[in-house]
């Protein structure tokens, strides 16, 4: 298996090998790559430690975007690719960031630290894929599931639970039933998440061309962000022209727009109104 890696990219793999650190690509790119698709960007993961990525990359100019949590974004032949240290996370108090790392020379432990088996699949030229939990096998499966267990997951990063769902809204994966009952059980969490990061994945979400089916199977989970939704489930439209309830009555009209924001917005509130007026 032979990812083609853009050059600019390629080019800093090889700065990391010459000055002796482990450098792969990690994470969507690679799990965009293996469907077929192109990647929107591209992530590094090294066993360098962040002083050390300076000295392995002099001569390219590094953006220091989170090296609290041991990340620096590379400009490199007009692309801008994110670089982190291989790091285990410690407690997440706030649902959302970890409040400590720790680096450590282990590319098995960064990938265990990550959300979805699927984001969790690494790749270097010279070792080929690093799949330690099953991500190819899922993504031929088409199934979302998370790294280890569900609900450490999301306890860590509540967002993941949208994110999840954007996922398989975009990619057309199902949840996997461990994961889609600990979404359930710990949809509170959003409540703790900043608005416009909700705003922003609930948004991709509606333009997925799945998102229809996400919707239909996750309303409980989408109106904990969105209460709007929530009466239009299964509320009848004491109407002789409709076959359907207001709710899957939306999720039709809804999948027969474009997938653009205004255009998906306006098909999901339409009829918001109707069980309100009866």
């Amino acid at each position: 298996m032979n990812l083609s890696i853009p050059e600019p990219v390629r080019e800093l793999l090889q700065r990391f090998s010459q000055s002796g650190f482990e450098a792969v690509v990690v994470g969507g790119c690679v799990r965009d790559s293996l469907l077929g698709q192109a990647p929107h960007d591209w992530d590094i993961a090294t066993s360098a430690r962040p002083e050390q990525i300076g000295e392995a990359l002099s001569g390219f100019r590094l953006l220091e975007t989170g090296l609290k949590h041991g990340t620096v974004t590379a400009l490199s032949g007009g692309m801008a690719v994110e670089i982190t240290t291989y790091r285990v996370d410690g407690t997440y108090s706030d649902s959302r960031h970890p409040d400590s790392v720790t680096f450590t020379g282990s590319l098995k432990a960064d990938l265990a630290r990550r959300d979805f088996t699927v984001n969790a699949i690494a790749y270097s030229e010279k070792t080929g894929l690093a799949d330690c939990f099953g991500g190819r096998r899922d993504l031929e499966r088409r199934i979302l599931r998370c790294v280890g267990e569900p609900a450490r997951r999301f306890e860590e990063d509540a967002l993941r639970i949208l994110r999840g769902l954007r996922f398989a809204a975009a990619l057309g994966f199902s949840v996997e039933p461990e994961t889609a009952r600990s979404m359930r059980e710990l949809k509170f969490l959003l409540g703790r998440i900043a608005k416009e990061r909700i705003s922003a994945e609930l948004t991709k979400l509606l333009c997925g061309k799945d998102a229809p089916a996400v919707l239909r199977e996750f309303p409980d989970v989408i109106g904990r962000v969105l209460p709007e939704i929530l009466p239009m489930v299964g509320f009848d439209q004491h109407n002789p022209h409709h076959i359907y309830d207001v709710w899957e009555h939306t999720l039709h009209a809804l999948g027969a727009v474009e997938p653009l924001p205004i255009p998906r917005l306006t098909m999901l509130l339409h009829d918001s109104g109707k069980p309100h007026t009866y």
